[in-house]
């Protein structure tokens, strides 16, 4: 793929599609909307808004995070406070599926509010090939797909949906990321999905439980980072384990950590974690958070399993 051809073309795109109206671009930080941010941004300039919804599902200090670094790229980014929306659609729900058509369901009403309220027609997103595939193919339910299984997001949510970059897989979109003069920090950064942690919590989905599975990933990202793995992280599972303390039985969550080597993220193999590094990340989980009593290392590959739990 000739990258610097393809970013030219997709401005163009952009700019023809887009023409005199106004856009939004839906930016979680990750490298996929963060390339379509860029991209957009040079098609139609002060025509597009960037919008960042908080839905209290992101790693610690995301929404700021995000913002930050945008603004050294000169692209002001708007944060959408929408916690409440989001847990209350994810309350009492426990199947998977239910769980990711809920956040795809409040994900798009929430930008559809953001849509109306700025008089833009075009909602750019940063969908790529794995999540058309894995969603038309019966895998699982990735919340950024619409018209390809049928739904009209004009007539649904009032907007028309741009998918600058939804033909590429990770590899080529961190290539076109880098070539847009995205920092280092965005292009290669770790696959984060879509719904957030709530792909990490089995079970409902609760702010309790969200801010356990947040501390227990910050910690698998810093330890096994030096590895550079394709994608590692924490699940909480929905049992719970018989732990110690102080010499007395206590009953306290399980994490299963989860680390993964992977091209293009339709399959994965399992990350050779050196073992004084799982001692560790088992120490850490459950001194910093003492609600755990059990951590194990999970080493399914893909397929049969998913990278992700839900």
């Amino acid at each position: 793929m000739d990258v610097k051809r393809f970013i030219e073309e997709k401005i163009e795109e952009v700019k023809s599609t887009v023409g005199s109206e106004k856009a939004i671009s839906a930016l979680s930080g990750g490298v996929d909307s963060s390339v379509c941010t860029v991209i957009a941004h040079r098609a139609i300039g002060k025509n597009l808004k960037v919008v960042f919804i908080d839905d209290g599902l992101m790693r610690e200090n995301e929404p700021q995070d995000v913002s930050q670094i945008f603004s050294s790229l000169e692209i002001d980014v708007e944060i959408i406070d929408a916690q409440k929306e989001f847990f209350d659609s994810l309350k009492y729900k426990f199947d998977p599926e239910e769980k990711r058509k809920a956040f795809r369901n409040t994900f798009y009403s929430v930008f559809g509010r953001a849509v109306l309220k700025s008089g833009a027609r075009f909602l750019v997103q940063g969908t790529i090939a794995p999540d058309i595939i894995e969603t038309k193919g019966g895998v699982k339910t990735q919340h950024n797909i619409l018209e390809q299984i049928g739904i009209d997001p004009e007539k649904g949510y009032g907007f028309k949906v741009i998918e600058p970059i939804k033909e590429l897989f990770k590899p080529e979109v961190r290539e076109v990321a880098r070539e847009a003069g995205l920092p280092e920090s965005i292009y290669q950064r770790m696959p984060f999905p879509g719904p957030g942690l709530a792909t990490r919590v089995i079970g409902e989905v609760t702010p309790d439980r969200v801010s356990l599975i947040r501390k227990a990933t910050q910690i698998v990202e810093e330890e096994i980072s030096p590895l550079r793995p394709f994608q590692a992280f924490a699940v909480l599972l929905n049992d719970k384990g018989t732990g110690i303390d102080d010499v007395k039985r206590k009953f306290g969550n399980i994490i299963i950590v989860r680390s993964v080597e992977s091209k293009d993220a339709m399959t994965a193999e399992t990350t050779e974690v050196p073992w004084e590094i799982l001692r560790k990340i088992s120490r850490r989980i459950t001194t910093e958070i003492p609600e755990v009593v059990r951590v194990a290392y999970e080493i399914t590959t893909k397929p049969p399993a998913t990278i992700e739990y839900i």
